[in-house]
Parts: structure tokens; sequence; C-alpha cells
């Protein structure tokens, strides 16, 4: 039987291809929507996007609500968190929700971007690595199975135009690759 899968943030920017990912692959998927969220006309759309790819969105509750969170948790075997950048330091409330539900067998936390443990960045990047350090540190403490995913966003972020954010480059000529060697 395949795992139930929680995504917290899956109306996102990221969270949206995860939840569609999930569901594609078979995984019975939960997202966990805020009420707030239904009244928004963007947001609405992309749950009903999701209706017909068997996505479950039975799970109401909010991130900030510990009873609703763990409420979530105890329905599923897997939570994804997929939360905006503003929201990080929250993750440390799924992260007390997990503890207190006991039944997950993986966590995977927001941090689709860049190893943490393996860069020296400076201000302004600095105070949201570092909230991205401590998250992971709560995790191995708590003892929660987890999976890091970095995927190096910065490679087909700031690469292309030679690290000029805001700035835009063609792409490469069919049948052509850009392969970047970093190491």
């Amino acid at each position: 039987m395949a795992d139930k899968i929680l995504i917290i943030g899956g109306t996102g920017y990221i969270g949206k291809f995860i939840v569609a990912a999930s569901a594609k692959s078979g995984h019975p998927t939960f997202v966990l929507v805020r009420d707030s969220t239904v009244s928004d006309p963007e947001k609405f759309q992309i749950i009903e996007n999701f209706k017909p790819s068997g996505v479950l969105w039975s799970l109401s509750g909010d991130i900030n609500d510990h009873q609703s969170l763990v409420k979530a948790i105890k329905e599923v075997d897997v939570v994804i968190s997929a939360i905006g950048s503003e929201q990080l330091q929250d993750q440390e409330n799924i992260i007390a929700a997990i503890k207190e539900a006991g039944n997950v067998k993986r966590f995977f936390l927001s941090e689709f971007r860049n190893d943490v443990d393996r860069l020296h960045v400076v201000e302004p990047g600095k105070s949201v690595y570092n909230i991205k350090v401590q998250i992971r540190r709560a995790i191995e403490a708590e003892g929660i199975p987890y999976t890091y995913v970095a995927s190096n966003f910065s490679d087909g972020f700031f690469l292309p135009t030679l690290v000029q954010p805001g700035a835009t480059a063609l792409p490469p000529p069919p049948g052509k690759k850009l392969l970047f060697n970093l190491t």
C-alpha cells in the first residue's frame, strides 16, 4: 500500500508541483488547507484543479494551530513541508506536531534550495540560512526520520544571468544544453 502523504504549503509556488507529483505517483495525497486559503480566488482555483487527480483536501488546519496540525499528521505516513521562506521558523510547529503524533515515517522540510550545512554566506542571506540550520538541528534532536532535499537552485537561477537577479537570459539554442560543473 502506498504511503499517505501530507503536504503543508501545497497551494504555493513549489507545493503545487509536489502535490501533483505525489498524486500522479499513486499516493493518497492530502493538503493542509487554511480556511483563508479557500477564500483566496487564486488558491481556490489551484485546489479545484487538483480535484480530478484524486487529491484529498479534507484536512483543514493551520500551521499555527497545534491541535489541527496534530490531527492532520495522525492521518498520514509522510509529511512534506513546502511553506514559503517567510514561514520557515514555523516549521518548529510541524516538528512538535510530528513528535506528538508519533506516526510519521518521514519528514521532508521546506528547504528546496541549497545545502545549508555546506554554505558560507553573508547577510542578508545568512539569517535565512541560520533559520534553516536551526530547524535541521531541531529535527535531528527530536529523532524524527527526515530527508533534506537540496536542489541547488542557484545553478539554474543565478548562473544564466551571471548573478544578476531580475535580469533575463535567453534559453540555449534548440539541441544545445548548458552543463555547469561547479566542483
